[in-house]
């Protein structure tokens, strides 16, 4: 399967944070580095792809539209943010040009086993969006996202849906959205949901409120390094 790691070009920490993503990478991955959309680029990008930011940027909304309340994520520069964004959306294009899944990682993200992901396996489950991230250090209650996917009522299944962790009406998903597969369909679908809310921040408008077939696997193969954030500082 083909995979991208999201890296700061010009930034050392990234890099040496995707260079050890790549170095850890599991047997059957050859992860190729993808240069981060920079902050001077992204008002030509906005623009190019015809999509506009929606999601606020202080307090907290109540969106009509989609039901949601969007409540505002710590943010010292905004262009950091829409930047990290459309990294991941020209990857979502990319993935409906190659008509193929690909695996979608940032610079933090580190695979826990050298142990080939069976990928095969992991691709016949009917999610088109499926994280494969550990949720500590990851995302938000990931004491309770971790018990959820566990527990989940298919004990058969590696692949489940995403879990409802918090109250219906915040946009919640993945855990980080750090590592993922994402299948042409599931690309299609969030680029839809793009056009339709306007661009969020990717684990707001990744959420399993507006896509159904968004999946968690049970193995955790991935999990994020101990490093600062580069969007909320």
């Amino acid at each position: 399967m083909k995979s991208y790691i999201i890296r700061l070009k010009n930034d050392e920490i990234s890099k040496k944070s995707a260079n050890w993503c790549w170095q850890t990478a599991s047997a059957n991955l050859e992860p190729k580095y993808f240069d981060a959309v920079t902050p001077s680029e992204v008002p030509d990008l906005m623009k190019g792809f015809g999509i506009e930011w929606t999601y606020p940027w202080t307090g907290e909304v109540a969106d009509f539209k989609s039901g949601l309340t969007l409540k505002a994520y710590q943010t010292a520069d905004p262009s950091k943010r829409m930047a990290c964004f459309l990294s991941h959306y020209i990857l979502w294009e990319r993935t409906i040009k190659l008509n193929e899944p690909i695996l979608i990682l940032e610079h933090d993200a580190m695979f826990i086993s050298k142990k080939p992901i069976p990928f095969d396996e992991i691709l016949k489950s009917p999610y088109d969006i499926i994280g494969i991230n550990e949720p500590f250090r990851a995302t938000r209650l990931s004491q309770v996202f971790h018990e959820k996917v566990q527990n989940d009522g298919f004990p058969n299944h590696d692949v489940v849906r995403a879990p409802l962790i918090d109250d219906v009406k915040v946009p919640q998903g993945i855990a980080g959205n750090s590592a993922y597969i994402i299948k042409p369909k599931g690309a299609e679908k969030i680029i839809s949901l793009v056009k339709e809310y306007g661009a969020w921040p990717n684990d707001a408008i990744m959420c399993r409120q507006l896509i159904f077939g968004l999946g968690v696997t049970k193995t955790y193969y991935t999990k994020t390094q101990n490093m600062k954030s580069t969007t909320t500082l």
